[in-house]
């Protein structure tokens, strides 16, 4: 097991410039932030606020905040997850943090459009759980082509880096308060209702993003295996570690990257391997926690 070259190694190297995404890529990204940030906004203001169900996260504190001084939902929606957007931009990088405002200033824009419209249903059942639907539907569009619609994920992942507790831990202690709360500012009956819608939401991103555990690792096989592992230390401030493998028809020597990202740069480091070698094998998978070792993200530029 090999350990990346240090800084010195590649001294007097010059610096490597990454080719800036096509006009196409950047358009397909943002034409499916946009399309689910619109259905967050359907799922909220036309399903779940107007029966008193409410979300966990930003979203949740921001439907009660909007219910107790009648002000529009889109206000705190887009308030309350500003200093996130800044969080995000030094922990996650510029196109996170570009891809999470866009969405977020949609949803907003979208509530306060989407208020003024009847709800589709009155019903309790159909509301919580076509609207749970609708939420996770949109929220896992938005997380599978590189944004975020809530903070609280981004501040859960800062928190368990010096704690002993999962990103999912986290998340779901938050949340449990959040719910709660709902008891109180509406009722306990729509409290529970909230919490199955959340179950509900909770489970479609899971479908949408094909997993929702928080981490992931990745191996990596490639012939410019040296760029790619150069590129995530220098793009998403992750470690590497080079292994020495064989190839098992040919008996090839191979160097193998593994590293592990957060779900949030999963679709960052695709692009970055796809970027140096489109036919590399690339492997993703879920892993419910990450204790000790060099999982601390470094500073990114």
């Amino acid at each position: 097991m090999n350990n990346i070259p240090t800084p010195d190694a590649n001294a007097g190297a010059a610096p490597r410039q990454h080719k800036q995404r096509t006009v196409g890529s950047l358009v397909l990204r943002f034409f499916f932030i946009i399309v689910g940030a619109i259905l967050v906004s359907v799922a909220l203001e036309l399903f779940l606020v107007p029966n008193k169900i409410t979300d966990g996260g930003i979203t949740g504190i921001s439907v009660m905040s909007s219910y107790l001084t009648e002000l529009p939902l889109g206000i705190f929606l887009f308030l309350f997850n500003l200093p996130f957007l800044i969080i995000g931009y030094k922990q996650i990088g510029k196109t996170f943090a570009i891809s999470t405002l866009v969405g977020i200033t949609v949803m907003s824009v979208g509530t306060a459009l989407l208020h003024p419209v009847e709800a589709f249903v009155q019903d309790t059942l159909l509301a919580f759980v076509f609207g749970g639907i609708l939420l996770g539907l949109g929220t896992g569009i938005v997380i599978r082509f590189g944004g975020s619609l809530d903070g609280t994920e981004i501040v859960a992942i800062l928190i368990s880096r010096k704690s002993p507790f999962s990103v999912g831990e986290i998340i779901m202690f938050f949340n449990f308060f959040i719910l709660l709360s709902a008891g109180f500012v509406f009722s306990w009956e729509r409290a529970l209702f909230s919490l199955l819608a959340y179950y509900i939401a909770f489970k479609t991103i899971d479908i949408v993003v094909d997993g929702l555990n928080e981490s992931k690792s990745v191996w990596i096989i490639s012939d410019q295996i040296d760029e790619i592992g150069a590129a995530i230390v220098s793009r998403l401030g992750r470690g590497v570690t080079y292994l020495s493998g064989e190839g098992g028809f040919t008996g090839d020597p191979k160097k193998v990257i593994f590293c592990v990202v957060t779900r949030l740069e999963e679709a960052k480091l695709k692009e970055i391997v796809n970027h140096y070698d489109e036919n590399a094998f690339l492997a993703v998978g879920n892993i419910h926690d990450v204790k000790g070792g060099r999982f601390k993200k470094k500073s990114i530029h």
